[in-house]
Order: structure tokens, then C-alpha cells, then sequence
């Protein structure tokens, strides 16, 4: 009686009333699996769910199978035969009659299910099967069928009837950006998520914990979607058979209510159902909830943790109540099923135990491209617009909305056939949204008023964080539902089909554009913009990081905003909707990126977000005005947008001083015929002085474009360092073009490449070069052979300019070195440091390569031989090279007066304390060495010791040294108080036991 007086009350309150709480179904005075559907079917934002006639014939349930076998498998063998022999001697249907007999004797429990449900209608198998477990007294068994198999009829008694009821809810989830019949398409999308929820397999094996799902993405991507297609399956019996009660929770809807009990709010639209809830709560293991959209609660970081409550009956704010159940403090069983945006998975994660997180991704790049080919029907077209999306990557990234690929399909499609060139309008992102509003109406509308209203609308829900809108909000801003009409019928607004007082945008990303229109249209006179119910900030409020952090949506408002302060897009929009745009909302941003420049520096995420903005308005001259005051920029460049952004504003950066450049793999694509790199410098930028490029992934053809802005009579670089970049040639490019460039003075070329003959007769070419002006070279990472060593250090005897060369980690052999030392003795030659960081200087080899050794003797021959010899060299680097045995031979060197060093680093030499009296004595000797660095070596105590016992009596010339101490040894803390007291100009740094070594400059300015 309950089941057949809950279905007619159910119809009488209109079957398909949208409600934030679905529950479905009726058993014996409780609610059960489908005899009561009163579920929500309402339009999904963006994905149409397949809802193909179902065949109720004699096909069986899954629950159904999966109950039959648990019931056999827990017949013994004497009672499975019982079973089949009573079974044998009812009357059977045709299909079993005509199988063998022999199969089903021969069969266990799991088979013989097997056979009962392909051969039998689902009716029959449940008669029979408590018929037999009567006759055989198996009293416990025949509980249990009757309670898991019997209620499975009635419900099929309601079968027909809900057939009839889906076919009306697959109308209400037909969706307008769909043309035609391509359910499976769309299908293939739910799929690709679906079969990662593990309660929507009926076969998946029980878990002792319950699940926790967590599906989260951007708007529009097809979470609601998905979430309603799994109550969809769980009322066609789809899910897990341990799912028995399903409740839809939708937390836009939800966020509108008071405070209220538990049992209150998932009873809230069924009030008749009341008594029945103590019964469905007390089974939390079978019931599964869905909370859909929690981002839309609106309620403080943090708030859902507090006040946790576990009675389900207790009064508590709707917030309070959805975060005991997530974090199952209010029943702990059950199965949880929720649906976010990102904004929110942070306080999630404070509130879920164990949970399962599935990204939602929409429509891939072959679904984007599978949609665009049958919106526009010809392949060529198709494609064509399909690069364009793709070749501004913010735009492409907001493809994953199939809303939002409908608006550009819709757009360009238009375009094309009037014959217009549809390439500027995918530029940015304000562009084609501009373009796809106006296209919707004639020109000279007149519909300033409608449009107003429109975009308040638009700007109160965002600032509020409220994607549907009710009709007490328009009331509430004075809109009237006659002034959004237009905007229903044309599907930029949409209105909820089963209620029809709630409303909702096209997108997330066109509520953005419509809310930055709210600040870029002119404002009446009379028009107070804070007298609404909802706050909306001003521009520099809408701007600001502190806000942005609060809301993120705010932040794609101000990169429209910008686009919207282009001139002939203002022209456009008067011109269709008659409208008056403000004069001085292109002031007002100036006036707030202006703030950003003089507050602090810009971050490298403040400046992509300036460059961002600057592009999207396409505006030069606002450019000009808010790059004027840049003189130096570091950016790392991850996309091709990000590059278009940089090269659109640096164009006007008259001032710029420094460019630090970094590019990922993939920015630069050869053979992308639709897009040509371009990281163009202004020509007449006189200013430009260090230009950095490093951990760069370059094209040939973006190498080329750099080397041609190098070679101009405008290009006054006067520093370049070039590290770690691919293609190997660019570095033989780059050399090409600093040929003959005077005002080169500092030039750095790193990398671990083999250097081939070209890139060093390149080199040499530019030190040979008459107007060479170069001071300082630094070489990192080369190998070379002794022969190309030859031709480079030959060179070097002719240049006059070089004062400081660096060869660090780079393979010198040490016939190199015999050369390198020789052409430092040159009387003409005038080196003045010389750092050789983490060279090989040695003979050996492994396994066909290079291994990195000590210096030999021999090595350390030459070098001490060229200092003894009245060289110019006043800085020496030896640091990471392993010379150990080799530093006595140095100390030679330092006790003869001819040496001029002035700074000499050892870091990371491997010294040996019993070297330390001969570094002492020459130190002593010594009256020129002023900066000694013995980090990183373990000179032990009785190294140092020897070595303070010498400092204590006379430092000589030495105003800096570094090393490892042992301070706690009372002797050694002594004689350094005995030195510092006899050289008080003397600095001792005695942490120098860093595993990073300090950058030479650093150390030795």
C-alpha cells in the first residue's frame, strides 16, 4: 500500500519537481531501490546524457545475479544437489526446459546462477528460488531471499512505468549545443570517468572502508553531469548491490536554506517520508549520498571543520551538517559521491578520509576536434578553426567546455560565411566573446537597458561566487525577467526547465566577460551600483591580489576588462547594442597597474599577469604607458600564449635595460606552419644591455630572430650569457652574430655539448676580430681537443682586451693546460683571472670518455711555472679540481715575488693537512695575496692548527681567508684569538663548509 500511495503522491507533486534531494524508492514502510522515483533531472550544463530505451524483458539485474550467487555459493554439496532436484520439479520456462539438464547437475553455486539468469526471466528465478529454500527448511537462506530478492519485484512491477518516466527526463537533459543523434559520442565522455568509480561497477569487491569520490575540474566540464548520470545508473539498478538508498544533495540549492536537522534536510521536498528516515539512516553501509558542487556553499576557509556534529537529528547550519557527513562524523558507513571546482579541494581535503580524487577533464583534444568537425560538416573549415582555438592556449584550454566550444564553432562558422577572415578573432579570448555577443543581434539593437541588466546580473553572481541565479535576485536588483529575453532565446542566459524562477550563464568564462561589460559600460547618473542587495567592488578592488585570492574567478574579469579598453571593440559593441561605453575605465587601469609598479617589484607572476592583460587589449599605446617605467624582466615562458603576451609588450619597452629569458620545450614548434614564433625585441631599443638566455628549448628559426635584432646597428648589448639552450647550434649561431660587435664586453656560453671545429674557429674568429672589446669570457661545459685548444689559445696571445677567463667544468687535457699557462706568460697578453672550476685536467679515460681527475704534477707544473714568470693573472680559481699533492708545487709559486695574484680559490680541493705548513710559509713570504678560499676542505685539526701557529706570527698581505674550523677544540679557539688579535685587518669566515661553492664574482669582487 505505502509503495503505491508514495508513487501517486509523487506524481501529484510533479514527478519531474527539481529538488536538492533526490531520493528513489520504497520497502515495507521504507524507502528502497526505485519504487518511488523522484528524481531531479534537470539540464545539465554542458553534457547530454545518452538515456536510450531500456529493454525490461527478461534481462536481469545485476543485483539480481550477484544475490542468486551468494545465495547458492552458501549451499553445501548435498544441499546444492537438494536444490537442483526441487528446482528440476517446478515448472520451467522454455529457455531452461530446452537447456541440457546434464550442465546444471554438473554445475556449482556461481554456475549455476550463471545458467538461471540467461535462461529464466527475473520474476520466475524469484519465485523459484524461495519456493525450493522453503521446501528445504533453510530457514536463514529463505529470510534472506525473500529480503534481497523478493523486493526486486516489486520493483519490477514499477519497470514499465519508469520507462515511460526516463524517456520524459532524457527531454529535460537534452542539451541545445548538441545537433542531431551523437549519443555515442558524447557517451564515450561519460565513460572515460565513469569506470573510475568504483561503486558504479556492480562486480567490484567490497571494501571494508566506505568510498569517499571526489570528482573536481573547472565549470563546465560535465562533474553535475556526471554525478546525476550515477544516480541515473543506481535507479537502472547499475550500481554496486550494496547501494540500496541514493540521496542528491545539490549545495547551490542547499546554501540557501536555514539551520535544520539532518533527517530535515534530506526530507526536506518528501515530508511524507519522515518516519521512514530513522530506518533508511540506521543502514548507512547501503546508502549512497551525492554532494554536488560544494564550491558553491559560499562559506569561510575553515568553516566546514568546525562545530562538527554526529546527531542527525540536532539543528545545525547546512554547512555544519555537510561537513560532519564528509567528515563522517554523521553516519560513518556510508558511501560518498562530491562534486567541486578546485577552488574548494583544499578545505576538502581537511574534511575526507581516504578519498579516491578523479579529475574531470571534458573534452579532450580529440573530442574538441570531433565536435568541431561535425558542428561545421566540411572538414576544412572545421580544421581551420579548429587551429585557430588551438593556437591561443587560454582560449583551447577553456575548449574543455563543450559550452564553450559550441560558442566558438558558432562564432567562426558565422564568420566564415560572410567571408571574413576569422584568424583576428581568435586572438584573445575578449575578442571572440565580443565577437559571438554581437553576432547574436542587428546592429543598432537599442538594447543598452537589456544588456545593463544582463552584465549586473552577471557581476552580482560572480562577486557572490553564484553561477544560478533565482528570481528573487533579479527582483532584488531591480531586474525584470522581460529584460533577459532576448538573452534566454539566443541561449546566452539559460532558465532551469523544470524551475523555471532559476537561472543560469551559457559558462563560467562568459559570466566572466558580461561582468567585465558591467564595469566598461557607462553609468547613468541617477544608477547607484552599491544600493543592490550583493556587494560589487570597484575596479581597483576587483584588481587587487587580495581579493583575486578570495574569489579566483575575479581574475579573468580583469583580462577582459583590459580587452574591453580596445578601441574598436567599444565601437562595436555601440554600435550594436546602442550603448555608451566609459571614457575612463582605461584610465582607471592604468591608474591601478601603475600602483603595481611603484608598490614593490614585479614578481614573475605579476608581470605574466601585466604582459596577459596588455595582450588581451591589443592596445600598444595603453602598453607603452604601463611598460614605460620596466628596466629589467625575468620570464620563464611555458607556452606559446605567455610567448605572444612577452613579445607584444616588449616591443614598446623603450627602457629596457635586462632581459632574463627561459624557455620550455614545446613553446617553439618548427614546422607549425599556422603559427610563426616570434620573440621579437624592439629594433630602436638603444637601452638593452644584458640579455639572458637560459635552460631554453629554441627553434632554428627563433635562434635566427634573436642573432638578427644581435646584429643591429641598434642593439647595444653589452653582457650575454647563453646557458644550457638546444639546438646544440645556437651556440655556433649566437658566436656568428657577436662577430665584430663592439659593444660586447662580458659573454658566457655554458652548456654540455661537444664542440665541433666550426663553433671554435667561430669563437676564435670574434676574439681575432678588430673591434673586439670583449673583457670577460666564460666557457662552461666544452670539450674540446688538444688541437682546437691550440687555435683557441693561440688567438688569445693577439687579444688585448680579455681580462677574465673562465673555463669551469670544461675537459682541458694537460697539453691544454701547458698551452693555456704559456699564453698567460705572453708579454703582451693581459689575463687578470683565470678560473678553471671543475675542469678535467688529466689523461685518463673510461669507457671511451672523459674522468674527471686530479691535476697531476705536471699540471700544477705549469701553472706554478706561469705565475713564477711575471704574468698578469690577479685571480685564480681552482676550486672542484682534486690537486691535493699538487698544492705544494702552487705554494712555490706564492713565495716567489714575481707571482701577482691577489685572489686564489681552492674550494673543494681535497687538501691534505700536512700541505698546511707549506700554504703558511708561503702566505708569510707572500705580499700580494689578498683573498685565500679553502672551503670545503678537511684540513682537520692539525692542519688548521699548523696553519694558525704560522698566522700568528705574520699574515703578510692577506685580508680575507675562509675554511673549516673546529671552534670547540680549546687549542684551535685559542690561536684564533691569537690571530685575529695580531692581524685585526684580517677577516677569518670559519663556517666555509657549505656543499654549494659561492659564485666566483662574488668571491673574489
Amino acid at each position: 500500500m505505502l509503495v503505491n500511495e508514495l508513487t501517486a503522491a509523487a506524481q501529484t507533486l510533479e514527478f519531474f519537481k527539481e529538488s536538492q534531494i533526490i531520493v528513489i524508492t520504497a520497502e515495507n514502510h521504507r524507502l528502497e531501490a526505485s519504487a518511488v522515483t523522484g528524481y531531479l533531472l534537470p539540464p545539465p550544463q554542458f553534457f547530454s546524457l545518452n538515456l536510450r530505451s531500456h529493454t525490461w524483458s527478461t534481462m536481469t539485474s545485476p543485483q539480481l545475479e550477484w544475490t542468486l550467487q551468494t545465495l547458492l555459493e552458501q549451499l553445501n554439496e548435498d544441499e546444492l544437489k537438494s536444490f537442483k532436484s526441487l528446482l528440476r520439479a517446478l515448472p520451467l520456462e522454455d529457455v531452461l526446459q530446452k537447456a541440457p539438464w546434464s550442465e546444471v547437475e554438473e554445475a556449482d553455486g556461481k554456475k549455476l546462477a550463471e545458467i538461471l539468469i540467461n535462461t529464466s526471466s527475473e520474476n520466475w528465478i524469484r519465485s523459484a528460488t524461495v519456493t525450493v529454500l522453503e521446501e528445504m527448511n533453510l530457514t536463514e537462506l529463505c529470510k534472506m531471499a525473500k529480503s534481497e530478492m523478493l523486493v526486486w519485484a516489486v520493483i519490477a512491477g514499477e519497470k514499465e512505468g519508469r520507462r515511460n518516466s526516463m524517456q520524459k527526463q532524457s527531454l529535460v537533459w537534452k542539451n541545445t549545443f548538441w545537433q542531431g543523434d551523437i549519443d555515442s559520442f558524447h557517451d564515450d565522455v561519460i565513460r572515460r570517468h565513469q569506470r573510475f568509480i568504483p561503486f558504479l561497477n556492480p562486480r567490484t569487491p567490497g571494501k571494508l572502508t566506505p568510498y569517499t569520490v571526489v570528482l573536481h575540474g573547472p565549470a563546465g566540464v560535465g562533474k553535475t553531469t556526471l554525478a546525476k548520470k550515477c544516480m541515473l545508473d543506481w535507479t537502472d539498478c547499475n550500481l554496486s548491490p550494496t547501494v540500496r538508498y541514493a540521496f542528491y544533495l545539490s549545495c547551490k540549492e542547499l546554501s540557501r536554506m536555514g539551520p535544520c536537522s539532518f533527517a530535515e534536510l534530506i526530507s526536506k521536498d518528501w515530508p511524507e517520508l519522515q518516519d521512514d528516515i530513522p530506518s533508511i539512516l540506521a543502514q548507512a553501509q547501503r546508502i549512497l549520498f551525492v554532494v554536488d558542487g560544494l564550491d558553491e556553499l559560499k562559506v569561510p576557509p575553515g568553516a566546514l571543520i568546525q562545530d562538527i556534529c554526529g546527531d542527525w537529528t540536532q539543528q545545525k547550519p547546512v554547512p555544519v551538517l555537510l561537513g560532519s557527513l564528509l567528515k563522517r562524523k554523521m553516519l560513518p558507513k556510508a558511501t560518498l559521491l562530491v562534486t567541486t571546482r578546485p577552488r574548494a579541494l583544499r578545505d576538502l581535503q581537511l574534511l575526507v578520509q581516504q578519498p579516491i580524487y578523479i579529475r574531470v577533464e571534458g573534452f579532450l583534444e580529440s573530442d574538441r576536434r570531433a565536435y568541431f568537425l561535425r558542428h561545421f560538416g566540411d572538414e576544412d573549415q572545421a580544421m581551420r578553426a579548429f587551429e585557430l582555438m588551438r593556437s591561443n592556449a587560454a582560449l583551447f584550454q577553456l575548449g574543455s567546455a563543450p559550452a564553450v566550444c559550441w560558442i566558438v564553432c558558432t562564432t567562426l562558422k558565422l564568420q566564415m560565411e560572410k567571408g571574413e577572415d576569422p584568424a583576428p578573432t581568435c586572438l584573445t579570448s575578449t575578442g571572440l566573446f565580443l565577437r559571438f555577443l554581437c553576432s547574436q543581434f542587428p546592429q543598432g539593437a537599442q538594447l543598452w537597458g537589456a544588456l545593463r541588466a544582463l552584465s549586473l546580473l552577471a557581476a552580482q553572481g560572480l562577486w557572490a561566487q553564484m553561477s544560478v541565479l533565482h528570481r528573487e535576485d533579479l527582483e532584488s536588483a531591480g531586474v525584470q525577467e522581460s529584460d533577459l529575453r532576448l538573452f534566454l532565446d539566443r541561449d546566452i542566459l539559460r532558465q532551469d526547465r523544470v524551475s523555471k524562477g532559476c537561472y543560469s550563464f551559457i559558462h563560467l568564462s562568459f559570466q566572466q566577460f558580461l561582468t567585465a561589460l558591467f564595469y566598461a559600460l557607462e553609468k547613468e547618473e541617477e544608477e547607484d551600483r552599491d544600493g543592490h542587495a550583493w556587494d560589487i567592488g570597484d575596479v581597483q578592488k576587483l584588481l587587487s591580489e587580495e581579493e583575486r585570492l578570495k574569489n579566483p574567478d575575479l581574475i579573468q574579469v580583469g583580462h577582459f576588462l583590459f580587452g574591453l579598453a580596445n578601441e574598436k571593440r567599444v565601437k562595436e559593441l555601440e554600435a550594436t547594442f546602442g550603448c555608451r561605453m566609459s571614457p575612463e575605465i582605461k584610465q582607471e587601469l592604468l591608474r591601478c597597474k601603475a600602483n603595481l609598479h611603484a608598490n614593490k617589484p614585479l614578481s614573475m607572476t605579476d608581470l605574466k599577469e601585466v604582459l596577459c592583460c596588455l595582450y588581451e587589449s591589443q592596445e600598444e599605446e595603453l602598453a607603452k604607458v604601463v611598460v614605460a617605467p620596466l628596466k629589467k624582466i625575468s620570464i620563464n615562458l611555458t607556452n606559446t600564449s605567455e610567448m605572444m603576451h612577452c613579445s607584444f609588450s616588449l616591443k614598446q619597452c623603450r627602457d629596457l635595460e635586462k632581459v632574463s629569458l627561459q624557455v620550455a620545450k614545446g613553446v617553439f614548434l618548427e614546422n607549425y606552419v599556422d603559427f610563426e614564433p616570434d620573440i621579437e625585441f624592439e629594433s630602436s631599443n638603444s637601452n638593452l644591455k644584458f640579455l639572458e638566455v637560459k635552460q631554453s628549448f629554441l627553434s632554428d628559426s627563433s635562434v635566427r630572430i634573436l642573432c638578427d635584432h644581435i646584429t643591429r646597428s641598434t642593439c647595444h648589448l653589452q653582457k650575454v650569457e647563453i646557458k644550457n639552450v638546444s639546438p646544440d647550434t645556437a651556440y655556433r649561431d649566437f658566436c656568428l652574430a657577436f662577430i665584430g660587435k663592439r659593444t660586447l664586453t662580458h659573454l658566457t656560453l655554458e652548456g654540455h655539448i661537444e664542440w665541433e671545429r666550426t663553433m671554435l674557429l667561430l669563437l676564435c674568429d670574434l676574439l681575432r676580430n678588430h673591434k673586439c672589446n670583449l673583457q670577460y669570457l666564460r666557457l662552461g661545459g666544452h670539450c674540446a681537443t688538444s688541437e682546437q685548444w691550440v687555435d683557441f689559445f693561440y688567438v688569445l696571445k693577439a687579444n688585448q682586451s680579455l681580462r677574465h677567463l673562465h673555463l669551469s667544468a670544461s675537459v682541458l687535457l694537460d697539453e691544454g693546460a701547458k698551452l693555456l699557462y704559456k699564453t698567460m706568460t705572453h708579454p703582451k697578453h693581459f689575463l687578470q683571472m683565470l678560473s678553471q672550476e671543475n675542469c678535467v685536467i688529466g689523461e685518463r679515460v673510461v669507457n671511451g670518455g672523459l674522468q674527471q681527475c686530479s691535476i697531476t704534477k705536471r699540471g700544477c707544473r705549469y701553472l706554478s711555472e706561469a705565475l713564477q714568470e711575471a704574468c698578469s693573472l690577479t685571480n685564480l680559481d681552482l676550486s672542484l679540481n682534486q690537486i691535493a699533492r699538487g698544492l705544494w708545487i702552487l705554494c712555490q709559486a706564492l713565495e716567489n715575488p714575481n707571482c701577482n695574484l691577489k685572489h686564489l680559490r681552492l674550494w673543494s680541493c681535497s687538501l691534505m693537512p700536512f700541505y698546511c705548513q707549506h700554504l703558511g710559509s708561503a702566505l708569510i713570504s707572500n705580499q700580494k695575496l689578498e683573498t685565500l678560499d679553502l672551503g670545503q676542505n678537511h684540513l682537520w685539526k692539525s692542519g688548521i692548527i699548523q696553519l694558525f701557529r704560522v698566522l700568528r706570527q705574520r699574515t703578510g698581505s692577506l685580508k680575507t681567508l675562509r675554511l673549516k674550523t673546529y671552534e670547540t677544540n680549546l687549542e684551535i679557539k685559542k690561536l684564533l684569538e691569537e690571530v685575529k688579535e695580531k692581524n685585526p685587518k684580517l677577516t677569518i669566515d670559519c663556517n666555509a663548509s657549505g656543499a654549494t661553492a659561492p659564485a666566483c664574482c662574488d668571491f673574489f669582487c
